[in-house]
């Protein structure tokens, strides 16, 4: 009783990622500001952590948490350099 939860849960749960994604993407491209394009790019990546966390739970691979944890942290510099761009124009001073 108690698997099937689980497996309905996180398929419930990868299908709303999927349609984050999607709306992400969308703002990623049509974005009025590049202030809005870092901030979808940013919504993109947690999705697509929580996308592989999901994958790992459905699947049971550890091979999924860690691509998770490389996202995680490959998107936070991202968005820091970014920001940091947009800020200053420049990354490194």
């Amino acid at each position: 009783m108690s698997a099937t939860i689980i497996i309905w849960s996180v398929s419930i749960a990868q299908i709303l990622l999927a349609l984050a994604m999607v709306a992400a993407t969308l703002r990623l491209i049509k974005g009025p500001r590049a202030q809005d394009r870092v901030l979808a790019l940013d919504t993109f990546y947690v999705n697509a952590m929580l996308m592989m966390l999901t994958f790992g739970i459905r699947t049971g691979g550890e091979l999924y948490f860690e691509a998770a944890l490389i996202i995680a942290v490959l998107g936070f510099v991202g968005t820091v350099a970014l920001a940091k761009f947009l800020m200053r124009g420049e990354v490194i001073e």
